[in-house]
């Protein structure tokens, strides 16, 4: 009876595919684009970082972050957007344990761990910060650095114990409050060439064009700067380690806790 269950869950998960793949061929969801994208990547490529064309460049070496925040910026703020939205439903559905100190009282792992574990963490703050920072010049950029950084927490409460997490200075509601603020940057970046520019400007307008001189800095001494990018990274950094941090927070809460929102009232809780 098992394997003909099997059977039928193979057979059925073949014809889906089948029914997804077949329309797509005969062109169901509209034509599929040309294999050949040279051309595009060649006209990104030729003035992401030329100053021969600077009413097009993004003064950033860094194409991807260039594309990611210039050339398509309301994009990528939407997409922020949408995961800031999917942490606070997580919130929300655990509100009635939000802050509350958690019931274990372990100490964590034995001091040598603790040691040894502690210079790994400044290494994991240090290469996260760094991946944030130099967004606008090599590979990575704000949400790269951000989930990096992230993991920390979860190596302190696992190594140092819940209790540290608990009783430490960087409560829920600042951290809360440190992301709302890392998103509200983002926007004020995005809207900062409008206001100065009395309107004459573009929302995420980073270098000027030739019907607005409005540029963000393109260099500090003789390091690229990206314009925007790296505000744009810096903040982008900052509002996905705060999200992870928050979720993870809330994962990590002892089997008793969680009991409270995953059991609910009917369970007496």
């Amino acid at each position: 009876m098992k394997k003909h269950r099997e059977m039928i869950f193979i057979t059925l998960l073949i014809v889906i595919m089948l029914v997804i793949l077949i329309p797509t061929l005969l062109g169901g969801i509209g034509p599929i684009p040309h294999g050949d994208i040279r051309p595009l990547a060649k006209a990104y490529l030729n003035s992401t970082f030329n100053i021969y064309i600077k009413d097009l460049w993004t003064a950033s070496p860094e194409a991807v972050a260039a594309i990611v925040w210039d050339y398509r910026g309301l994009d990528t703020f939407y997409e922020t957007i949408v995961f800031y939205t999917a942490i606070v439903s997580c919130l929300i559905l655990y509100r009635e344990i939000l802050g509350k100190r958690d019931i274990s009282k372990g100490e964590g792992l034995s001091i040598v761990v603790k040691r040894v574990t502690a210079i790994s963490l400044l290494g994991i703050l240090v290469v996260g910060a760094s991946t944030v920072l130099h967004g606008m010049l090599t590979p990575g950029g704000g949400f790269q650095g951000g989930a990096i950084m992230a993991v920390a927490p979860v190596i302190v409460i696992i190594v140092f114990s819940r209790l540290l997490v608990d009783t430490s200075r960087l409560s829920y509601s600042k951290v809360v409050t440190f992301r709302n603020l890392a998103i509200l940057g983002i926007a004020l970046t995005a809207l900062i060439p409008i206001i100065l520019g009395f309107g004459n400007a573009f929302i995420f307008q980073n270098q000027y064009k030739r019907s607005t001189n409005f540029s963000y800095p393109t260099y500090i001494f003789d390091v690229p700067m990206g314009g925007s990018l790296w505000f744009l990274n810096l903040f982008e950094g900052l509002a996905v380690f705060m999200a992870f941090y928050l979720a993870f927070n809330i994962i990590l809460y002892s089997e008793e806790v969680s009991k409270e929102v995953i059991l609910g009232e009917e369970y007496g809780y």
